[in-house]
């Protein structure tokens, strides 16, 4: 009889709900600028072209915002490839197309244009996206990272990009564009492929994601849940000179517990970055935000009509991704 107690005893223990981080309670603080180069799932569609001033492409029913995968029936990964398939239809003058919308998949023929040896098809492609942004962490437990603390979108078409593969690398900032309520500005840098910092995996409304490949360092710092945040004084780390990742100092004036992505709206009070920068530019944005000694957030936009102000999202928000 005692048997069967404790064997009860134990299986209904089992069955409580256990709660288990997806990350360490202590991470590596960021701040760092790096370069990003994304390469996209497929050639991105960003916009048509007239060709004997007609829009050829038109009659297919592909719009900017798409991706060609497949010419063919053959799977189409860059702008090479595309280009290969053209060259290596037997007719050219109609070629099989398998394109993604929405994440939904299409087909449809496109009709080619011959003007002199070339072949024209009337769309204006791309197959990868540089910049730079601004690491926020890096989890020693599994050296995932997180940078940006929004995603990486196609300027032209504003939508956000399915990617393939990406990196992160060494960048140096070479000189500042200040901004002015109306019109932020933005960092000057240069990008070393020859210093890769990580693989990005992942890219989304929070974020990229992916594995930091360099040697870790150890300033480690506890992770903030939301309802340890205060109005008040805080920090942002960031880069505005070379490679020296510094400390200024925001005030959070506002908390948002409810929004997807703009949870802490702040104010930039430190002299030395306003007299550099103007208040937040282009580049900030994955900045971390520290309040006691925690890692609250990230910095993410930058409200245009005064730039002294911005928002942050939760770090938990970008954790939990």
């Amino acid at each position: 009889m005692r048997f069967k107690r404790l064997f009860l005893s134990l299986f209904i223990s089992l069955l409580l709900p256990v709660t288990v981080l997806a990350y360490s309670d202590k991470v590596i603080l960021g701040g760092q600028n790096i370069g990003i180069e994304v390469k996209t799932k497929g050639v991105l569609v960003v916009g048509l072209y007239k060709v004997d001033d007609e829009y050829i492409a038109r009659d297919s029913g592909i719009e900017a915002g798409d991706y060609i995968v497949k010419v063919n029936n053959n799977d189409v990964k860059s702008i090479d490839d595309f280009t290969k398939e053209i060259n290596n239809d037997s007719d050219k003058e109609l070629i099989d197309i398998t394109y993604s919308r929405n994440k939904k998949i299409y087909n449809t023929s496109l009709k080619l244009y011959k003007e002199n040896d070339d072949y024209k098809t009337g769309l204006y492609v791309k197959d990868k996206v540089n910049g730079i942004g601004t690491l926020t962490m890096v989890d020693p437990a599994n050296k995932r990272f997180i940078a940006l603390g929004h995603q990486i979108q196609d300027s032209v078409t504003n939508t956000i990009l399915n990617i393939d593969s990406g990196s992160i690398y060494e960048s140096i900032i070479t000189g500042i564009s200040k901004s002015s309520n109306g019109s932020p500005g933005e960092k000057e840098a240069t990008t070393n492929i020859n210093e890769k910092y990580g693989t990005i995996t992942d890219n989304t409304l929070k974020g990229i994601y992916g594995y930091y490949e360099k040697e870790l360092n150890n300033n480690l710092i506890e992770v903030a849940n939301p309802d340890e945040i205060v109005l008040g004084s805080a920090s942002i780390f960031t880069v505005i000179d070379q490679d020296n990742v510094k400390e200024y100092s925001i005030n959070i004036e506002k908390i948002d517990k409810k929004d997807d992505l703009k949870n802490i709206l702040f104010t930039i009070t430190d002299e030395e970055l306003l007299n550099s920068t103007g208040g937040i530019i282009q580049g900030m944005s994955g900045s971390p935000i520290v309040q006691n000694n925690k890692l609250v957030g990230a910095v993410t936009h930058v409200i245009v009509d005064d730039c002294k102000k911005g928002y942050g999202i939760f770090i938990t928000k970008m954790l939990d991704e």
